[in-house]
């Protein structure tokens, strides 16, 4: 019998053995099957039409690339803040208290009926005059918050990430942590190209005002449409 075995003696891992042990572990908490199956199914959500990947592309429109890109970057923070919530046990609280559930959902639904009603009358969402165009830290925070402020990301999160979590394979908030990271950093990137794409068309559009005022008419009825959804929501306890 080894001496270890019989308590004397136990042989403590090289740090090149302990990174493999870490490095085996978390292959395990994430089979590749798994992986596979949670990525294709996080790619068809966020190509998805909705009220964050329209306004990434408005954006782009007016503004350009790097626009584009802080609004992007803004809902895919938001889905970490979602994750973080349904991580911690918040987004259930949520979901199960009335008075909670029913705060966020006025708060959601109010920023993206304001949002909406401002592509409308201002038809400024893309618009190309120099005087329409924001601060980046104003499209950035716009981004985050018409994500973190809708209820509805916070309720697939919740119903989405754990159909894929497993507590035989490790630490349940890790791997919230990760799949979650996984479904930000995907929604930032797809969104980013889809803004970056929509900016080639920007020259193409400002020479034509009709197309311009029927995008934020139809970016404007999205938003409107995404916040009275908000309001239809109830809670299931």
């Amino acid at each position: 019998m080894p001496v270890w075995r019989a308590g004397l003696h136990r042989p403590s891992l090289t740090p090149g053995q302990n990174s493999v042990a870490t490095a085996l572990r978390t292959a395990a908490m994430f089979p590749l099957d798994n992986l596979a199956a949670y990525l294709v199914a996080t790619l068809i959500v966020v190509l998805a039409p909705g009220p964050d990947n329209i306004l990434a592309i408005s954006r782009g429109l007016s503004q350009g690339r790097a626009a584009a890109a802080l609004s992007s970057i803004g809902a895919g923070l938001g889905i970490m803040v979602h994750t973080l919530a349904a991580t911690l046990g918040l987004t259930l609280v949520i979901q199960t208290s009335p008075m909670a559930f029913w705060a966020i959902k006025i708060a959601g639904a109010a920023y993206l009926l304001w949002l909406g009603f401002k592509a409308l009358t201002a038809r400024n969402l893309v618009s190309f005059a120099p005087a329409a165009r924001q601060p980046l830290t104003r499209v950035f925070m716009t981004g985050l918050l018409s994500n973190v402020l809708n209820p509805k990301p916070g309720l697939f999160v919740l119903a989405f990430i754990p159909q894929f979590v497993s507590a035989t394979r490790g630490p349940v908030p890790m791997q919230m942590l990760v799949y979650g990271a996984i479904f930000a950093v995907l929604t930032a990137v797809i969104f980013s190209v889809l803004g970056g794409s929509a900016a080639k068309l920007s020259r193409w559009l400002s020479a034509r005002p009709r197309a311009t005022n029927a995008l934020n008419l139809g970016a404007g009825l999205t938003f409107i449409a995404s916040g009275v959804s908000i309001l239809a929501l109830g809670n299931r306890r």
